[in-house]
């Protein structure tokens, strides 16, 4: 498979995207966004995305240089309208206002409605966390796929639903990021591009009967992504049911519905705490340092090597990769290529990994 370094793929992400017609700050921010999720691990979030977006602006389905406009705001809150603008960019632009007002007052609660995909939410508590601010992040679909069944439905009922909480602890935040159900959508997209089966216990086809295809999910009628949950999955299905009503229903924007009234996007609740207003930094600092010492050091079922806490994962995937390169597999680096070849676009070098 091919392997390239950071800046190769970023290069690449940016002349791809570029050759659309977007402007400067959005071929950055997109750019270092997706291939940040390629650095991460998060294949389903990196530059795989890219022909889905520029195939959206084609459609008029995302809007390149879309405005982020307020519709109301409070010395802690704000609501807002992408204007199906690309979702790294207005996010972004959301998380900025709202790290201003914690600073400010201790909190900062948004909503934003018509905005494309956010892409990795894990990107925005992450950058709170580095301003020593908690954060909250979550997304619903606007209303426009649905993929998820209740538990006992054999038919898509809620979106994939994620969530995302960060915990600011110095250069090793503590960062919760994942979907409501077993797989992102991304992730069973790149295992149908790159013609493998997905793992067991990710989806249902459309009779609710379990299927690693991951063809079966867009099927007419399609599967569904299992909740999370194992045997108990109504506790993932109610987590996405919350996460549907704060994002779609609070924003001012859309829920699931049996048909959809706009393009796939995102509804956007944001919530970015200081603990400084709360218990003090230094208090909070201490207390979640304890506590992240206290469960590393949990007794080790044999053969466990050590005990990992959320955000852990991520920062080795991306010492790793920084490192020995970003590996991409053969079906989804030939849809890319294939997009640069029409385009006009040089492919990046390949880089032997270290």
């Amino acid at each position: 498979m091919p392997t390239f370094s950071t800046e190769a793929l970023t290069d690449f992400a940016a002349h791809l995207l570029a050759s659309a017609g977007l402007g400067p700050e959005e071929v950055t921010t997109l750019a270092r966004s997706l291939v940040g999720a390629n650095l991460r691990g998060y294949d389903s979030h990196g530059v795989m995305r890219i022909p889905q977006y520029l195939e959206q602006i084609a459609q008029g389905e995302i809007t390149p240089g879309a405005p982020l406009e307020v519709l109301r705001e409070t010395s802690s809150l704000l609501t807002a309208d992408g204007h199906w603008g690309f979702g790294q960019v207005q996010a972004g632009r959301l998380l900025e206002r709202l790290i201003e007002k914690a600073e400010a007052g201790g909190v900062g609660v948004g909503t934003m409605i018509r905005c494309a995909h956010t892409g990795r939410l894990g990107q925005y508590c992450e950058e709170a966390a580095e301003a020593g601010l908690v954060a909250m992040v979550m997304v619903n679909n606007h209303g426009g796929v649905m993929r998820v069944a209740p538990p006992g439905g054999k038919a898509p009922r809620l979106s994939t639903n994620p969530i995302a909480v960060g915990i600011p602890r110095g250069d090793e935040p503590i960062v919760m990021d994942f979907c409501t159900c077993m797989a992102a959508e991304g992730k069973v997209r790149v295992k149908r591009i790159a013609g493998e089966l997905c793992p067991d216990g990710w989806l249902l086809d459309h009779e609710g009967r379990p299927t690693n295809d991951p063809n079966d999910l867009y099927d007419d009628p399609p599967g569904t992504i299992l909740p999370v949950g194992g045997t108990q999955p109504y506790k993932g299905f109610a987590l996405g049911l919350m996460v549907e009503i704060l994002s779609g229903a609070l924003s001012g924007g859309v829920c699931a519905r049996p048909v959809p009234v706009n393009q796939i996007g995102n509804c956007v609740f944001m919530m970015v705490l200081s603990p400084a207003h709360f218990g003090g930094s230094d208090h909070f600092a201490a207390e979640v340092s304890h506590l992240a010492e206290f469960i590393r050091g949990c007794p080790r079922i044999d053969g466990v090597d050590e005990i990992l806490l959320p955000g852990d994962p991520e920062r080795r995937t991306l010492a790793r990769k920084s490192a020995e390169g970003i590996t991409l597999d053969e079906g989804n680096f030939a849809k890319l290529a294939a997009l640069a070849r029409q385009r006009g676009v040089a492919l990046p070098e390949s880089a032997e990994p270290a």
